[in-house]
């Protein structure tokens, strides 16, 4: 039986790890972390297998300082052509008319059964709704009668070589992969309540080198899309338009950047360090803010562009939530309003008992809902010494199942969508 679940976060500029067991309060709990500078990653896409297995191994070796060792772990995906599509199934109930699990697993099998090119392949299958007879908004159509089933889900799909690549590195690094998640699935696994997701939220994930946006409504993603570009482009074109290094740019961009103008308290001076020999010189602040809010306001608008094709946006209870290294950037949820119309905020990891501090931000979003993500893999009983206060147990983590069986396809559905 498993003891820990490990998620693993292969970002542009960082990878992390995080190892948690089930405490003895029941919940699940931190017993080691660790992260590394991610070297061989290019919008979050592997483009140097040796240099990635490094910073992975760098990564793993840190957590495993905790006295855990590392045999398989739940990796992020977040880089590539991932693209989400909603279908829908329909199937004619089988027996004597009484829903069976067979059914379900029948009908989601054809609501995927489209076609896929050969270069892709599906990362996930999510329910929406399940409609029996005429009788919509069903969340768990087993045991009623019925003589049509239907499904209506979301299918995310992945370039193949990104995703074998992202596996052959994390093999290599001697460690195996039992499930890759979409980063948006899992950022939103730790920092969204089950009642936003309820009366409608989009998620967007900025991280260094993508944008991942997914939207939930009634319970269930209807959108999800990654886009090849993050915060590094906001860096990129402060570094640019001022005519200074990128390393400069970024301390700027942290410092004293904002991506809405319009809510500067104060248009304070900001220094800028000259380049090479050159003196320093001064800059308002303002004039940086609207580098900044440019390219941002283009990455949302791209975002409400796609998202809008659902119909949704005007009934987001929740409005939008930012999270990723890039959710820092103040006066996002202002500028959110202004492309949405609806009101951000900044998510951060929740859900994760013994947490450190310097984890509980929204970077960490992701490896942390890697992990909450396989606490269904867990036994329902507790690792010995381990509280909702940290970790004070050391021993060798057990291997994590290789995948999830076809059979187990309902369990799983029920857990997390129902």
């Amino acid at each position: 039986m498993d003891e820990v679940v490990v998620g693993l976060d292969l970002g542009t500029s960082k990878v992390c790890c995080v190892i948690a067991a089930r405490g003895q309060d029941g919940r699940l709990a931190v017993v080691g972390v660790g992260k590394a500078k991610s070297e061989g990653v290019r919008a979050g896409v592997i483009v140097n297998i040796r240099a990635a297995v490094k910073s992975i191994q760098s990564a793993i070796e840190a957590a495993e300082t905790s006295g855990w060792e590392v045999k398989e772990v739940i990796a992020g995906l977040g880089g590539g052509t991932i693209e989400g599509m909603n279908s829908r199934g329909v199937v004619a109930v089988s027996g004597q008319k009484e829903i069976r699990a067979e059914d379900v697993e029948r009908v989601l099998d054809a609501a995927k059964a489209r076609t896929i090119p050969m270069d892709r392949e599906i990362l996930h299958v999510l329910p929406q709704e399940y409609i029996v007879d005429d009788a919509r908004k069903i969340k768990n159509p087993v045991e009623m009668m019925g003589i049509r089933l239907e499904a209506e889900i979301h299918i995310v799909t992945a370039t193949t070589a990104v995703s074998h690549n992202l596996i052959q590195s994390i093999n290599a690094a001697g460690v195996g992969v039992s499930e890759v998640v979409l980063n948006a699935l899992s950022s939103a696994q730790a920092v969204l309540s089950r009642e936003e997701k309820e009366v409608g939220v989009l998620l967007i994930e900025i991280g260094a080198g993508t944008t991942n946006a997914v939207l939930f409504f009634e319970g269930a993603p209807h959108f999800s899309k990654v886009y090849q570009f993050g915060s590094e482009r906001v860096t990129k074109d402060v570094a640019q338009v001022l005519q200074i290094p990128d390393e400069e740019a970024e301390r700027l961009k942290i410092k004293s950047g904002c991506a809405w103008v319009e809510g500067l308290v104060e248009d304070t001076e900001v220094i800028i360090r000259g380049v090479g020999s050159r003196p320093t010189y001064t800059l308002q602040r303002s004039q940086i803010a609207r580098i900044i809010q440019a390219r941002m306001e283009e990455i949302l608008s791209m975002v409400a562009k796609d998202a809008t094709r659902t119909g949704l946006i005007p009934q987001l209870g929740a409005g939008i939530v930012f999270t990723g290294g890039g959710a820092h950037l103040e006066g996002l949820p202002e500028l959110a309003k202004s492309v949405f119309g609806k009101p951000g905020r900044m998510g951060v990891p929740m859900g994760l008992a013994g947490l450190d501090e310097t984890w509980q931000r929204p970077e960490y979003s992701s490896v942390v809902g890697l992990a909450l993500w396989g606490e269904d893999r867990l036994p329902d009983v507790a690792v010995a010494g381990l509280d909702a206060e940290g970790p004070r147990a050391t021993g060798r983590a057990a291997p994590l199942r290789k995948s999830r069986s076809p059979s187990k396809l309902w369990e799983f559905i029920k857990k997390n969508f129902i």
